[in-house]
């Protein structure tokens, strides 16, 4: 099964996230998927917009937590793994603002922290009601540094600092 499908319907491509049981989560495999996509439609001059949507019952949980405690037995207690990892990341969401076509965040369930950070990247968002935002890293010792950046740039700054600072949820109304 492959963590992201893509379809093309007319002149608009949909990017799927298809990782329910990780709630979608911005895994390796996740992200390179996405950069792949990011690349392709770089020069893609036949299609007009991006969709981007996760399967189940999330559109998508941040990092992939499970994956990142592997790391901490480096040497370097993980440094390296994480600095790659958050550049990835970071090339991925800069990827997406710079893209020419436009993108848009078809969101449902919960978007937290990088998964919030895809949301905020993204040049539009469409959330379903009920769904739920946050950058809650902090929750488990964490500052969510560069979700804050996309965040800011969307949200008044006090909400955005709210959000970073208490990990609570906002609604998409």
């Amino acid at each position: 099964m492959k963590v992201l499908e893509r379809y093309d319907t007319n002149a608009i491509c949909h990017l799927h996230m298809n990782a329910p049981d990780r709630l979608n989560a911005l895994s390796e495999e996740m992200l390179a998927a996405l950069q792949d996509q990011i690349d392709a439609l770089q020069h893609d001059t036949t299609t007009r917009v991006v969709v981007i949507s996760g399967a189940g019952k999330a559109f998508c949980a941040g990092h992939d937590l499970k994956q990142m405690p592997a790391c901490r037995q480096a040497e370097d207690g993980g440094q390296a793994y994480f600095k790659d990892l958050f550049d990835r990341c970071a090339r991925v969401m800069t990827g997406i603002q710079k893209l020419p076509q436009p993108v848009i965040a078809q969101v449902h369930g919960i978007a937290t922290a990088a998964g919030c950070q895809l949301v905020a990247s993204s040049d539009m968002a469409v959330a379903a009601e009920g769904t739920r935002f946050g950058v809650n890293g902090v929750n488990i010792g964490l500052f969510c540094s560069t979700p804050m950046v996309a965040l800011s740039r969307n949200i008044p700054r006090k909400q955005a600092f709210e959000m970073l600072v208490t990990g609570e949820f906002i609604d998409a109304a």
